[in-house]
């Protein structure tokens, strides 16, 4: 409780007011800034993940730019997201006609599937060994991971 009591007194300091209808204190976990914070990490905010999931496959242009919005919004949670939406791009940049193809649909229902089990991003333990995976053009995916007991997890970079 000392850290609280410190930010109390900061904001006495400085005569700010705290609305309490928008703070919380001594939760377990809760949605913050579109992500669900947890005390085992960051995960996606399961709506957004269910908005996707629920998605019909785009049949014009706007719908198939509804999609790659909802994959750029979860993107730190998809690995190699580039990769997985590529053909949705490819399909957008022909922006005159729209064709929803063989390789879109595929690619769809794999980041569907994808989807249904999202791995969670945790803070690394500090002292235990960190793995950094890079892959060169024209894809670029940087995830960092490590082993944790037998999942495997990703790290959350700021």
């Amino acid at each position: 409780m000392s850290r609280t009591w410190r930010t109390f007194s900061v904001l006495r300091k400085y005569k700010l007011k705290l609305n309490p209808a928008k703070c919380a204190f001594g939760v377990q976990g809760g949605r913050f800034l579109g992500f669900m914070v947890t005390h085992r990490g960051i995960e996606a905010n399961p709506l957004k993940i269910r908005a996707i999931i629920d998605m019909k496959a785009p049949t014009c242009l706007n719908e198939a730019q509804r999609l790659t919005g909802r994959i750029a919004a979860l993107s730190r949670f998809i690995s190699k997201s580039a990769e997985k939406s590529l053909p949705f791009f490819k399909t957008l940049r022909k922006a005159k006609t729209f064709e929803w193809g063989t390789p879109c649909q595929l690619a769809f229902e794999e980041l569907k599937a994808y989807l249904a089990r999202l791995p969670l991003l945790v803070k690394p333990s500090p002292g235990k060994p960190c793995t950094y995976i890079y892959r060169l053009p024209p894809r670029l995916s940087a995830p960092y991971s490590f082993e944790k007991k037998t999942e495997n997890n990703y790290l959350y970079t700021t």
